[in-house]
This record gives structure tokens, sequence and C-alpha cells, in this order.
């Protein structure tokens, strides 16, 4: 067996891949790591490696067209929009992602944001520690028991928030155009359009990918169409949300409040003013965050390569047509 496959990571949001070099070195696989993961050093590495694992970092066209000998790109997460996968098709490359990882993590951390918006939370926490005693700052609040959460997307997260949404006695719809309604009604909920779920949403929660149809899906239009007591939740990706749009919103009271975990611009400039907005709730791309999560996301994704490398299918295929192109550079 081969034992000198050389494996490029752009980049990791974790204290060590230790992890990753143990699955690796199963197969004798070398893992290297990128020092700064700009596409100048990955030019520069890409031509030597059999695969290349990638957290934040984009893999575009021209540090795919010079990895001559990459057999797999794995994305170290769930979505996709760092990487052209297209490209990576055309070049007979597999692209695989961990659709599996952060399920609970990012459910959890989706109804934490809500609950530190429709309970002030934050807004308590930080006006007690500045010697603030009242608890009649800002809006007033609302009991959530019957109110209606607005789902964008039905993927495996967006099916997670469902049960511990119907706990606090919520109504679920969900905005996910490509399922069939009977199985979202299995869930217990029910299938509505974006419009309906836009206008009759006290609380809005996005779980959908970034794809050009996404892109700026929330805009002005979109926060005139909400009720002015909503909430906007966001742990999907900054894109989808209009960031000056989203601020204006928020200062305007067009909607009543928003938490966020990712943004259009991470990190953003210290000037941000949607920072500066008492109605916002921001947390620093963290939703997914576990010590087990990180750990199975490091081993699930590294497991993929070793999978491509020594002639198995990983499950995780994300571009399934290049598995039967004449260019394929897995060997199966």
């Amino acid at each position: 067996m081969q034992n000198n496959w050389k494996i490029l990571i752009t980049d990791y949001a974790w204290p060590s891949i230790e992890p990753e070099r143990q699955v690796l070195a199963k197969i004798g696989a070398e893992l290297i790591a990128a020092e700064t993961g700009d596409e100048a050093e990955l030019l520069t590495l890409a031509p030597t490696m059999d695969g290349i694992l990638t957290c934040w970092q984009p893999v575009r066209a021209p540090v795919i067209a010079a990895a001559e000998n990459c057999q797999i790109i794995g994305r170290c997460g769930i979505g996709l929009d760092n990487i052209d996968v297209e490209v990576a098709t055309e070049h007979g490359i597999i692209v695989t992602n961990v659709p599996a990882y952060c399920i609970d993590e990012v459910s959890d951390h989706a109804m934490g944001l809500l609950l530190a918006c429709a309970r002030k939370i934050s807004r308590f926490n930080r006006a007690v520690k500045e010697g603030t005693w009242d608890q009649n700052i800002g809006p007033s609040m609302r009991r959530i028991r019957g109110k209606t959460l607005g789902v964008i997307g039905f993927g495996r997260i967006a099916r997670s928030i469902v049960p511990k949404a119907k706990a606090f006695g919520f109504t679920i719809n969900i905005c996910s155009p490509r399922t069939d309604p009977e199985l979202i009604q299995e869930h217990g909920a029910q299938k509505v359009s974006f419009s309906e779920l836009l206008k009759t949403s006290d609380f809005i929660t996005i779980h959908a990918p970034l794809t050009s149809e996404t892109q700026g899906m929330f805009g002005e239009a979109e926060f005139r169409a909400m009720k002015p007591t909503a909430y906007l939740i966001n742990t999907a990706r900054g894109g989808i949300v209009d960031t000056v749009a989203l601020t204006t919103a928020l200062r305007n009271a067009e909607i009543a409040g928003a938490g966020v975990d990712v943004l259009e611009a991470e990190p953003p400039e210290q000037n941000e003013e949607l920072l500066t907005l008492e109605n916002v709730v921001v947390t620093p791309h963290a939703a997914f965050i576990s010590e087990e999560s990180i750990l199975d996301l490091e081993i699930a994704a590294a497991t993929c390569v070793v999978e491509v490398l020594t002639g198995k299918l990983p499950e995780s295929v994300v571009n399934p047509s290049v598995l039967e192109q004449s260019n394929l550079r897995a060997n199966f």
C-alpha cells in the first residue's frame, strides 16, 4: 500500500489536529497544516497534495486546478460554500463533508439565542453588571407558549429543533420547498410558503445552506413582511441575511430583535453598527462547538480522506456525478 500520501489542511477552528493525524497515520499519510491558508500559500502547497481538508478557508478554482494529484477535498463541516464543488467535479475530484455532526449543538444554540432574545437575558445581564437593577428595561416580554416558530429548511438540524421547540409550546411552520408536506407533518409541523412564514411567525430560525437561491434571502422586503414583534435567529450562514437590511430593521423596530451566530463578514469590522444595537444577540460562529462535536468532526473528515485514498466510497460524497466520470482520480 502507498505510504507517502500528503494531505493539506488549510485551516481549523480547534486547538489541535492530532486526531486527524492519528486517523491519517493509519495509512501512512502525512498531514501538512498551512500557516496562513491564503490562496497564495495554497497554490504553492497544492501540487504535491493527494487530499485537501478545509474548515473556513476558500478552496477555489485556481487551487483546485493546481492540485494535480488531489483525489479528495474534504470539508470539515456541513456547508460547502467555501469550496468550488463544480470545479472539483470537472477535475475528477471527490468532495465530501460531515453532515451528521453538531446537530444537537446547533439546534441547542438556536434555541438558546431564541430564549436570550425572548427573555432579554443578555440585556438584563449587561444592565445588572453595569449597576442597573430594573426588570422593565427594553421592550415588554411575551409568553413563548402558543407562539409560532417558522423554520427555514428541513435538514438534520431543522428536524432536531422541532421537538425542542414543541417542548416550549411552539406551533411549528416549515418553509422547505423541496420537502414532502407529509414528511413535515410526520415531525409534528406543517409546510408553508416563504411569504406565509414571514407573515405568521413570532420567531424565525434559519437552517438552510448558503446557495445562489438563499444568498440575501432576508432583505428589506422580507423584514417589512415580518411581524414587528418577531425575532430572527440565524445559526446557518451570514450571507443568507443582508446585514445592512437587518441593522435597519432592528434600528427602526421593523422587527423586535435578532439572535445571530453568523455574519456576512467574519469577524465583523469593529465599527459594525449591528453590534451597537441593544435588540440583537451575537455569538462568534460558535454554535457547532462542543468537545464531543469537534472530535466527531475531526475523525469523520479525516476518515473520508482515508476511505477515498484506500479505494472505499465515503457516505458523504456531495458530488456523486463525479463517480461516473472517466477522469475520476480515485481508484475504486
